[in-house]
């Protein structure tokens, strides 16, 4: 016989295990046609034991393919819900993190705010210090002595109001504009001048700052004087005669 003619006699194996399950089933169908005066309990130890004799029908590479398909789109639903229940996470943190944020920097703006307010308190609160109020003098002798003995503790001269009062007696009787026009110094060119008749080479080495640069300003005239007699003799009250 040709090999053609034998490949189609020749069942294969789902063609085998295909009729097994109808000659199966069809011989069940026989026990029960057999017996028809049976009851029905002994139709269904019948059918039973008929059953054990029939051949599970093999699945064909269709339902294989089905069932693969199944699986990867039960993994992929499930890669899917993974993802966005990682993204809502992700985004409840994003969420949660701008919040702090946000409370952060109103926290921050209020206790700015009340800083502010509680040092506008605080300056208002103080009241503002008194202008310090201007010494001043009056246009006498006995202004100007005070007002040099204020200037020269300031730069640190010594001198008393007895000392300057009595050398200023002698030397131009309290006349600040007195001026010697005979001695050996106006002989020279340069006569004494002033209170405590200073010359102008003295006047203008020993000037102390804060006092007026005429030579015949009592309080300049004064101050430069005991700061030449300090320098000279240690302070105006060690001078008892010319100088």
């Amino acid at each position: 016989m040709p090999k053609s003619a034998i490949s189609r006699l020749t069942p294969t194996r789902t063609h085998k295990l295909s009729a097994a399950g109808i000659a199966a089933a069809g011989a069940a169908a026989l026990v029960f046609a057999a017996v028809p005066g049976a009851d029905a309990g002994q139709g269904k130890t019948q059918a039973a034991a008929a059953g054990l004799n029939i051949k599970p029908v093999a699945f064909s590479a269709v339902d294989t393919a089905a069932r693969a398909q199944q699986a990867t789109i039960a993994q992929q639903a499930d890669a899917s819900a993974a993802q966005g229940k990682a993204e809502a996470a992700a985004a409840k943190q994003q969420a949660e993190a701008v919040a702090k944020a946000e409370a952060k920097a109103k926290a921050e703006k209020e206790r700015q705010v009340k800083d502010a307010v509680s040092r506008a308190t605080v300056r208002k609160a103080i009241p503002a210090a008194a202008p310090k109020a201007v010494k001043t003098y009056p246009n006498t002798l006995d202004g100007w002595i005070r007002e040099s003995l204020d200037v020269l503790a300031q730069h640190n001269i010594p001198g008393s109001y007895d000392g300057i009062y009595r050398n200023l007696m002698r030397e131009s009787s309290g006349n600040p504009n007195a001026i010697n026009l005979w001695d050996s110094n106006a002989q020279a060119g340069i006569p004494s001048k002033g209170l405590l008749q200073v010359i102008d080479p003295t006047f203008r080495q020993y000037h102390v700052p804060g006092t007026s640069w005429n030579i015949y300003d009592p309080v300049a005239n004064i101050t430069a004087a005991c700061n030449y007699a300090a320098d000279r003799y240690g302070s105006m009250d060690n001078v008892n005669s010319a100088y």
